[in-house]
């Protein structure tokens, strides 16, 4: 797993038109190097489990075990005089790296036979394209991730959405597609701590997984990007992360 530790000091090739467009690589990895390395209701659904509580209380216990002690709610700041649009833009292509590295160390283990239906412990989610709306899919995790990632890659390989040319305008509804991306990225987080955190633990990889999400949640948090419902599946985590960074 060493490419894990050296790809974090790298700046992808999705993520350095935005760093350069507006940063700078030196800019953005100071800020962001501190690591070890619209969809609506119908495509939530929750199915109460006796076993949910325990659960939650089992991940917040491994979790505070691992977090760091830096403060990460300072990197997540918009910098000064700098563009709301191209911060977010910048860190949701981090982001999706990000989580796409992570999930790629467990990919054997979360398959269709073992991860038969996309959930979060007593959370499902079935896959809508947001071009067809009325068309939902139930499907394993591994092929919602899929959908997932290449809608994400889609979006940010569209100049229309992710602009990577100074003076290009983003859209005027560039915000509500932010908030759908994260909104699905905090999906794969809430999946790997319900369905993979014991894998996780044997790959010795906990610490980066926690402080990833940490960064992620602080971040959704300032700029208000997900509601707290749908932050259920995760909430006794989140608080427990973010308990020190208020």
């Amino acid at each position: 797993l060493k490419f894990l530790f050296s790809a974090f000091f790298e700046v992808p090739s999705i993520f350095s038109k935005h760093c350069r467009k507006i940063f700078g690589y030196t800019a953005i990895q100071k800020r962001m190097n501190f690591f070890p390395c619209s969809l609506r209701n119908k495509t939530h659904k929750q199915q109460k489990k006796a076993t949910d509580d325990n659960k939650q209380q089992e991940l917040v216990n491994k979790v505070s075990a691992t977090i760091g002690s830096g403060n990460l709610r300072l990197a997540v700041v918009l910098p000064e005089g700098e563009d709301l649009n191209e911060w977010v833009a910048a860190n949701i292509c981090d982001f999706f790296n990000q989580i796409s590295m992570l999930y790629g160390t467990i990919t054997e283990f979360c398959t269709s036979e073992r991860c038969a239906v996309m959930s979060a412990g007593p959370f499902e989610y079935v896959w809508t394209d947001c071009s067809n709306p009325k068309r939902s899919i139930k499907c394993s995790a591994p092929q919602y991730i899929d959908f997932l990632m290449t809608w994400i890659q889609d979006k940010l390989d569209d100049e229309s959405v992710f602009p990577s040319k100074i003076g290009v305008p983003f859209p005027a509804n560039f915000m509500e597609v932010a908030r759908t991306i994260m909104k699905r990225l905090f999906r794969i987080y809430a999946h790997i701590y319900y369905q993979h955190f014991e894998n996780v633990e044997r790959l010795k990889e906990e610490a980066h997984l926690n402080t990833s999400f940490k960064h992620f949640i602080l971040f959704v948090q300032e700029f208000n990007l997900i509601e707290d419902k749908d932050l259920q599946p995760l909430q006794e985590v989140i608080e427990r992360l973010t308990s020190k960074e208020r």
